[in-house]
Formats: C-alpha cells, sequence, structure tokens
C-alpha cells in the first residue's frame, strides 16, 4: 500500500504534528487484519455437509461411497479456500470490520500506546485488504474528543484509499489528528518523543 519514500513523508508529518502537543500518534498499515483461516474451514465443513443429500435422493451410491464424496468435497473446498484472494471475498463485510478492530487494538497495545506519561496516545490503523481503518484513543484522549471526530476522520481516509490515494489520505488523518490532539494537550516542557514516528507495515 506504501512505498518508503510515501512511509517517510508520513513519518514526517507525525513528527511535525507532535512538535505541537504532548499527545503520541503511531501509524500502523497492515497487508491484511486476519487470515480467515476459520472461515474458509467454515465454507468446507458447509459444502461437506450438503454433498450427501443430492447424492441420496438422485442416485444409488452406498453409504461408504457418499461418505467418500463427502470427504473428496471437504478436502477440494478447504484447497479451494487456500487462494487468499477468493476467502477474503467470501468473507462478509462485517467479519471483517469485526477482525479489523481486533487487530486494531492488538497493535494499541502491542506499540505501547497505553504506556505514555499522560495516557495521550492515540492509533492509527488501516488494513489493506479490508480497507477498512479505524483510530484508537487512550483515556487521556478519548475522553476529551468526541467520537464523531475520529468518524468523520476515517470517513475521509477510507475514501482516499479506495480512490488509489492511500499516502495522502494518511498524511491527511494524522494532521487531523495532530490538530485535535494540539487542542486538547499542550506540548511538556521539552516535549519528549515517547514513541517511534516511523510507519509501522505489517
Amino acid at each position: 500500500m506504501l512505498t518508503e519514500t510515501e512511509c517517510e513523508r508520513i513519518s514526517g508529518v507525525i513528527r511535525d504534528v507532535e512538535s505541537r502537543t504532548a499527545g503520541e500518534i503511531v501509524v500502523v498499515v497492515a497487508g491484511q487484519a486476519s487470515g480467515y483461516r476459520s472461515v474458509a474451514l467454515l465454507y468446507a465443513f458447509l459444502g461437506a455437509l450438503a454433498t450427501p443429500w443430492p447424492l441420496i435422493w438422485i442416485t444409488n451410491l452406498s453409504v461408504s461411497r457418499i461418505a467418500m464424496v463427502q470427504l473428496a468435497v471437504a478436502l477440494a473446498l478447504t484447497f479451494i479456500f487456500v487462494w487468499p484472494e477468493l476467502r477474503l471475498a467470501l468473507v462478509p463485510n462485517f467479519v471483517k470490520r469485526a477482525r479489523g478492530r481486533e487487530a486494531a487494538a492488538r497493535e494499541f497495545t502491542a506499540r505501547g500506546l497505553a504506556r505514555t506519561r499522560g495516557r495521550t496516545g492515540v492509533l492509527l490503523f488501516v488494513s489493506a485488504a479490508e480497507r477498512y481503518a479505524e483510530v484508537v484513543a487512550d483515556e487521556g484522549i478519548a475522553a476529551r474528543v468526541d467520537e464523531r471526530a475520529w468518524r468523520d476522520i476515517i470517513t475521509e481516509l477510507v475514501e482516499s484509499i479506495q480512490g488509489g490515494r492511500a499516502a495522502d489520505g494518511i498524511a491527511a488523518a494524522v494532521q487531523r489528528i495532530g490538530q485535535i490532539l494540539a487542542e486538547h494537550v499542550a506540548p511538556q516542557v521539552g516535549n519528549p518523543d515517547e514513541l517511534s514516528n516511523k510507519v509501522i507495515l505489517i
């Protein structure tokens, strides 16, 4: 989704906006929020369950032969759903959103955003495959900012990603987040940079 040059540009934007606030911004860009392996197994299982009924109705196959066909269908569907693009296309949108939220929550914890001194960390999480984005703010910021402000940022970011302007969209989102942080959290003396400004690609 991002080139090395684009990542460096976004890192520069993060450094710039953090100079005007005590808040900390971390950007994580994931290729895909989940492997959805359980979804592939579910489709294979449902296909195998449905297989015997037409065979029972329209053939004279024995129970053992039907069981063999059922097993073959299960294996074939499992191999078919190994193809990531097909598997992703079959995943319902609500499942993609749920996995995106789970991945964002994991990254928030893993990147140390809950350990800043003023609890002023903000994660911008983007998942390319799902076209999903989310802002996760620590309690020192979440208590002061209306949730609608984050939703507006995400709406514009997703539109940029869908339009093929991911880097521009992420940079603009970081600037908007920085403006919100500057309004609510003034820079401290020395304004230490507690978290890395590097864009994290996973």
